[in-house]
């Protein structure tokens, strides 16, 4: 059985507060785009993990997908399975590829064994995973409050814009990425902002992370400036970065000088 994992963009990314458990309390809106990698998952006599395509940093075991596959073998006594994870979607990229692959194994597993896990307990087992992992079970555009984990979904579509994605390969760790950010309550909620125009949301919308992650690597405000000049009504980092994301009324063509830049672009 064969799946598409996609990736995700962050529209706004408020740090609200630091938890007494070192977490932070955060809010933004979480949108699915094509962008995807390809999972199949196969019964067989042993279990063989196979990954192509970019290569993933860390142990082979540590893989998310395996993990995935362990954490329900625990509770369901699962046979063996083949799992060939081909990754497209830039790793460390702030797009969510990896929770997205575990969010989907997960999906695979339980409908290739007929477990009968129902939508809130594949919820339960992606958090176990990670904090993002369980909007990937959902398909759709969704608030995420808490640590991204709580859900609800919000009434934002893009449906017949076109969506630039540039990836400049530089790994901003999350760790990094919290450091440079003095948490702050808006005064104005997410959920608002994003209901406004889309061509308010240049002045409106705002990725906490993005001030001190510029300050660091210039070349990823520089990618910023570039999709705005070159005509995006809304342009912004994902997550915690590095990758950054135009969106365009228009088709619009990446530049010679940045055709170097891992990139995705397509109509929403």
């Amino acid at each position: 059985m064969v799946t598409f994992p996609p990736c995700k963009i962050n529209l706004g990314l408020h740090v609200l507060v630091r938890r007494p458990d070192g977490y932070h309390d955060i809010s933004t809106c979480f949108y699915p785009v094509p962008w995807t990698d390809l999972l199949e998952i196969l019964p067989a006599a042993s279990l063989d993990f196979k990954q192509t395509g970019i290569s993933i940093p860390g142990k082979l075991q540590d893989n998310l997908c395996l993990k995935a596959y362990e954490m329900l073998k625990n509770d369901f006594q699962l046979p063996s399975v083949q799992i060939h994870l081909h990754k497209i979607i830039p790793t460390g990229a702030g797009l969510g590829g990896g929770s997205s692959d575990a969010a989907h194994t997960l999906r695979l597993l339980n409908s290739i064994f007929q477990l009968k896990l129902s939508q809130q307990q594949l919820m339960e087992y992606a958090l176990r995973l990670g904090s993002d992992c369980p909007f990937f079970l959902l398909d759709k555009p969704m608030l995420g409050r808490g640590r991204g984990e709580l859900l609800v979904q919000v009434p934002v579509n893009l449906k017949g814009f076109y969506l630039v994605i540039l990836t400049p390969g530089i790994h901003v760790s999350t760790a990094e990425a919290y450091a440079g950010v003095n948490p702050t309550i808006p005064r104005e909620g997410l959920p608002q902002m994003i209901d406004r125009p889309l061509t308010e949301w240049k002045t409106m919308l705002r990725n906490d992370f993005e001030n001190s992650i510029f300050k660091k690597y210039p070349i990823i405000q520089e990618l910023k400036e570039r999709l705005y000049s070159t005509g995006a009504i809304y342009a912004s980092m994902s997550g915690s970065g590095s990758s950054l994301f135009g969106i365009f009324e228009k088709e619009h063509r990446i530049e010679n000088r940045f055709m170097d830049v891992p990139r995705w672009s397509g109509w929403l």
